[in-house]
């Protein structure tokens, strides 16, 4: 989980190398901790070829100051101060598998996100429908790269193989994972199995949610 008290820097930069050492040592020079740091080469519109960086940082008493230096640095174009992802878009619910399950399991996800986010909370839905062991595996490896990711929901007919020690390398780093009943070991490996896709969905809301009852731990192992 992140900062509570945190918040977002976003520049838009030259693509030069050692633009990102400037920024860190500006940083650093102001005692200012990254929490998560984002960047890549923007592609379209009129900052196409310029690089974007966006900094989750913990809140301090100096932003004004730490605006003020980046904005001298000579490769640096723009500096904005926003809201940091964790608060605008929250826990992530991440759903893979075949398009039919996932859409199934994306149905009941985002209507009981809609029932917590209606009354302040913040917790979005991810979905990719892959196919294939290998590219299925690799996915679902990825998750523990992704950020705020906080649950995975596997929604298919049969998974098994690479995709379930996939499986156990996200559980080793923290993170729940369901899948629905299915041929395949992959079922052995989830924490938790469920039939019903909708109910996959509910379920996975409800176990990030901070105001629900539900807690994966507590049924770890079972098959509803």
């Amino acid at each position: 989980m992140y900062s509570s008290s945190s918040y977002a820097i976003s520049i838009i930069t030259e693509n030069k190398k050692g633009v990102l050492r400037d920024i860190a040592t500006v940083l650093a020079d102001h005692n200012v901790n990254i929490l998560t740091i984002q960047q890549e080469i923007i592609k379209r519109g009129p900052e196409a070829g310029l690089a974007w960086v966006d900094l989750e940082i913990e809140e301090g008493e100096n932003n004004g100051l730490i605006v003020a230096a980046l904005s001298t640095l000579p490769t640096i174009r723009e500096v904005e101060t926003h809201e940091s992802f964790s608060k605008i878009f929250g826990q992530r619910v991440i759903i893979i598998g075949g398009g039919a399950q996932v859409a199934q399991v994306a149905m009941g996800a985002v209507n009981e996100a809609d029932r917590h986010n209606i009354r302040g909370e913040r917790i979005s839905v991810d979905t990719i429908p892959l196919v294939g062991e290998e590219t299925l595996a690799l996915a679902v490896d990825a998750v523990t790269r992704l950020p705020r990711a906080s649950i995975l929901v596997l929604a298919g007919s049969i998974m098994g193989g690479k995709i379930s020690q996939a499986v156990e390398n996200v559980k080793a780093e923290g993170i729940p994972v369901i899948a629905l009943k299915m041929a395949g070991s992959v079922v052995r490996h989830a924490d938790l199995v469920v039939t019903d896709p909708i109910q996959a969905g509910v379920f996975a809301v409800m176990h990030v949610s901070g105001k629900a009852v539900f807690d994966i731990n507590r049924v770890r192992g079972r098959e509803f």
